[in-house]
């Protein structure tokens, strides 16, 4: 899986030079491209508010919400008679970019380039609106090298990219033991080596990394090589929740057409309900999905213990994003952004009270 390029810096706005915030920083298929299957509006179905809604998300297992939704028909019974049309990312920037143009209304995404998306854009063009998955990362090492969290003193540990998720995550963490790290250079009591995920496992069977701190699947491709999982980053958060994915809508199509958003959502929530009361058929339609689009299914060595990692749930999280921002801000990589009204969970929370669930919060972010 090939890691995410960098964001737009914005040193000017909010982060500083060299800063490629992408949560998901391993993801299939083209860059963005146009899904030629997709289940079809129902014939004779009423249309809503749009007669289509393009939604955007990444061939990754974090995205499953979309691609089992997706794949199941699931997205598209909700929403009648308007017809869904997709496009995938491995990228943030461009899934923004198509946000922003109006190539895409809905949009799976990390926390980074959402953050970072809606701070570029002084808070005008993109609200998280959902949430989707939480988990999935994890450190893990060569065991004959590092056999304790601190056997990770002095070790080269590979991170997908300077700035994005997983990186000041780590950043982090090595604070937190007491070490120190030059953020940029990555120099330190630790080396934090930046390394594409898709060459992360080359890396380490060469021995020119002693692990990684990094998203599933690329953990469990490493585990595959006879890694071993030293830490899993969920037992660092509150009741071990971080958000991996959000879902992100443009305002002018959350104005124009909320009947749409409402059943994009409610289709999302129903999803999650089917992948976690059928985790296995989950599963196996999300790899269906992952071979349709890039032309290969994950091992079962591999999408087993990942997919187990993974929480599929319809809270943003939006504590866990904030403090997200703020480790960045620790680090050095990022100025601190102003995130008061990124979230507007109107919609989401109407479709949750109606099937029974609980509301969520927006932890003091929402659109007034």
């Amino acid at each position: 899986m090939s890691a995410a390029r960098p964001l737009t810096t914005l040193r000017t706005i909010a982060l500083v030079a060299a800063l490629p915030l992408l949560l998901t920083a391993c993801g299939y298929g083209s860059e963005a491209a146009d899904d030629a299957e997709q289940p079809a509006a129902a014939a004779g179905a009423e249309k809503l508010s749009a007669g289509e809604v393009t939604i955007g998300y990444f061939p990754n297992l974090t995205h499953a919400t979309a691609l089992v939704g997706v794949e199941e028909g699931l997205l598209q019974k909700e929403l009648g008679g308007t017809t869904i049309k997709t496009s995938t990312f491995n990228a943030g920037p461009s899934e923004i970019e198509a946000l922003n143009a109006g190539s895409i209304d809905i949009g799976w995404i990390g926390p980074s380039p959402a953050i970072n998306g809606y701070t570029k854009s002084n808070g005008k063009n993109l609200r998280i609106i959902g949430g989707s998955a939480s988990g999935g990362v994890k450190l893990v090492v060569d065991p004959e090298k590092i056999k304790s969290l601190k056997d990770v003193k002095g070790k080269k540990i590979a991170t997908p990219q300077l700035g994005n998720t997983q990186d000041v995550a780590f950043l982090n963490w090595i604070a937190e033991q007491g070490w120190k790290v030059d953020a940029q250079s990555g120099k330190g009591d630790v080396s934090v080596v930046r390394t594409d995920n898709k060459v992360t496992p080359d890396a380490y069977k060469s021995g020119s990394i002693d692990g990684a701190w990094v998203p599933e699947p690329t953990a469990s491709k490493l585990v595959a090589e006879g890694a071993k999982v030293l830490l899993d980053e969920s037992t660092l958060w509150p009741d071990d929740k971080f958000v991996i994915t959000n879902i992100i809508v443009s305002q002018t199509f959350l104005k124009e057409h909320p009947d749409v958003v409402e059943a994009v959502l409610r289709g999302s929530v129903r999803t999650n309900q089917w992948i976690n009361a059928h985790p296995e058929q989950a599963k196996a339609s999300a790899n269906a999905a992952l071979k349709e689009l890039s032309g290969k299914e994950l091992p079962a060595d591999v999408i087993d213990p990942a997919w187990k990692s993974i929480a599929f749930l319809d809270d943003p999280l939006a504590s866990t994003l904030d403090s997200e921002a703020d480790h960045a801000v620790k680090a050095g990589l990022l100025e601190k952004p102003d995130l008061k009204g990124i979230y507007d969970l109107t919609l989401l929370n109407k479709v949750l009270a109606a099937e029974g669930e609980n509301e969520v919060d927006d932890a003091g972010l929402g659109a007034e």
